[in-house]
């Protein structure tokens, strides 16, 4: 038993081949069709030549790719039980899902006859040329992110108003409202219809049509919110007409950039900025993109590795979503983690697993890394209520340190309440150096009111009595 697909074009009957036309007319097999809504077929029916259409599907199943499934199955159910025809808009193999699907099983054989493809008329019709790039997408399932905007795009199955706006609010994101993409229906026959419309009007008064695309031409606009712009502009910066300063630049001396443009960051974070949030990622991400730039220039890596690296770390390390691991808890995934962070390959043997304890992190953040990491080997309290007696006495030891005026004692001795307070911290999940920049930045607000204060009585912050400085404290505190 078969399947015989037959391509009826993108037109109407004078585009279809004579042998085909004669073998439609004459065989005695059943003719099934994906839809009806085609000239080739409204003319042949004319003629008296029967066809069972699958056009309930489309009102029947909510996903097109449902659809495609339940009619390729119900085509190989009638094919084992005798010989079937099956046709379809266009050419078989553009844009034709239920026949990628037949020609995947290996149940019924599968022949693959005529069909001119829409895509030779709709070329000529728009007088563009392929070679200089071009995408056939299908409306009903595509992604945004592998649109080039830079080479001609082509929409197939824009069937109705529904598909059509999914395409112009994908397009949307990238294009100006006003960029004209044109509507082609029934390209290459008596029927054709061209329409040129800005882009916020594609799917205004748009009716049903089988044979309709949408034309997006290439864009010579820069498209600066896009990852590839970037990548540009920044290879452009330290090109031989880039900026001296960017040219100069290496690894050394981006550091410190790096490490107020993090700050700069949590700041925008704390303040809950989403402006200066948005200002601050910009900030960071540049500060990776001409790291990475300095790599590909001296040929050692690209942005490309950099990104393969952490997305196959993050995929390697979260196998209860990328595989079949089953986790209960949060505390399973970081023992997860942790784990197959050790077995990585190229990873430097501990002795201690304090080894990789970063060195130059701030002291409080070295202090939260060293906690977590003994904690999670099962060094830890007992009792909570030991670390708040601990704290007790390193606060004593501490006092002890100042009466006796030594120092050094004074200093290791205040160290210790530190890291106890951040061992406390640990255990109330708070990251004491965000903590530490809130109190920072509450003090500094605080303060500043009480200068505006001593501004408005026409003196200095150290001219101001005990009272005055607590009313404009206290005053500051209520507006908090």
């Amino acid at each position: 038993m078969s399947i015989k697909i037959i391509g009826l074009g993108a037109g109407d009957i004078n585009q279809l081949p004579l042998g085909i036309y004669r073998y439609l007319l004459n065989t005695k097999k059943e003719i099934y069709s994906r839809t009806n809504e085609h000239p080739v077929i409204k003319e042949l029916m004319d003629e008296d030549v029967q066809f069972s259409s699958f056009d309930n599907y489309y009102t029947e199943q909510e996903e097109f790719v449902d659809v495609y499934a339940s009619i390729a199955d119900k085509l190989i159910e009638k094919a084992k039980k005798n010989d079937i025809i099956y046709v379809v808009p266009g050419h078989p193999l553009v844009a034709e899902q239920t026949v990628q699907t037949l020609l995947n099983q290996t149940d019924i054989s599968v022949e693959i006859k005529g069909g001119k493809s829409f895509l030779d008329d709709l070329f000529t019709t728009l007088k563009i040329d392929p070679i200089d790039g071009f995408q056939l997408v299908d409306g009903t399932k595509f992604s945004r992110d592998t649109l080039n905007y830079h080479q001609h795009i082509i929409f197939a199955q824009v069937y109705d108003t529904y598909i059509a706006s999914e395409v112009k609010l994908a397009l949307l994101e990238d294009l100006d409202p006003e960029y004209e993409v044109v509507i082609v229906k029934s390209v290459g026959s008596e029927n054709e219809e061209i329409r040129r419309v800005p882009l916020y009007k594609l799917d205004h008064q748009l009716e049903l049509d089988n044979l309709m695309s949408v034309y997006v031409p290439p864009t010579t606009e820069h498209l600066r919110h896009t990852f590839t712009d970037l990548k540009q502009t920044i290879a452009t910066l330290r090109g031989p007409n880039g900026c001296e300063w960017d040219k100069k630049q290496t690894h050394s001396s981006l550091r410190k950039y790096l490490l107020e443009e993090s700050y700069e960051l949590i700041q925008a974070i704390n303040n809950q900025d989403d402006e200066n949030i948005i200002e601050e990622l910009g900030d960071v991400l540049l500060q990776v993109m001409l790291h990475s730039q300095i790599g590909a220039d001296e040929g050692y890596f690209t942005i490309d590795d950099v990104i393969k690296r952490v997305n196959d770390k993050m995929i390697r390390r979260h196998p209860h979503v990328f595989d079949e691991t089953v986790v209960n808890s949060v505390e399973e995934i970081n023992a997860n983690w942790e784990a197959i962070k050790a077995k990585e390959v190229g990873r430097k043997k501990e002795k201690s697993i304090l080894d990789n304890i970063l060195t130059s992190l701030p002291a409080l953040q070295q202090t939260s890394e060293i906690i977590n990491k003994v904690k999670r080997n099962g060094f830890d309290w007992t009792d909570i209520s030991d670390l708040w007696d601990k704290l007790d006495e390193e606060l004593s030891e501490f006092k002890e340190a100042i009466n006796n005026q030594d120092k050094k004692e004074m200093e290791l001795e205040f160290g210790d309440v530190l890291f106890v307070m951040s061992d406390l911290a640990n255990h109330y999940k708070i990251v004491p150096e965000l903590a530490l920049m809130r109190v920072n930045d509450k003090f500094t607000s605080r303060f500043k009111a009480v200068e505006e204060g001593a501004e408005s009585l026409d003196k200095e912050v150290l001219d101001l009595t005990d009272a005055e400085k607590e009313l404009f404290w206290e005053k500051a505190k209520e507006k908090e």
